[in-house]
């Protein structure tokens, strides 16, 4: 039987999510068990990324929406591309931001 590379024969890992080592983003680590084993892997949370689907979860994303004159926002929706180390991640998410003002005023300390 072949061992891998770790030195575990295990294949069956189950992955928790990445937790920063302070706060809520940047380094950290990931514990995952197989069996009666246990491991560390080192992570990280980029610290731009405070979505609320986790940084385990890649989707593909459309692109922006119209602003919505009610809510003053813009929403799109992203499809699950990919789920890393196991994670529970919704099949569709919907992200929305302030839509931008594109009239600047030109008033500069008058």
């Amino acid at each position: 039987e072949k061992t891998k590379k770790d030195g575990s024969k295990c294949e069956d890992w189950r992955w928790g999510p990445c937790v920063p080592n302070s706060k809520d983003c940047g380094l950290g680590y990931r514990e995952g068990t197989c069996k009666d084993e246990t491991k560390k892997l080192k992570c990280k949370i980029p610290c731009n990324w405070k979505k609320k689907f986790g940084a385990d979860c890649k989707y593909k994303f459309e692109s922006w929406g119209g602003c919505s004159a009610q809510t003053g926002l813009k929403t799109r929706s992203g499809v699950l591309k990919k789920a890393l180390y196991n994670a529970q991640c919704e099949e569709t998410v919907y992200v929305t931001k302030p839509c931008s003002s594109k009239i600047k005023s030109k008033s500069k300390g008058q």
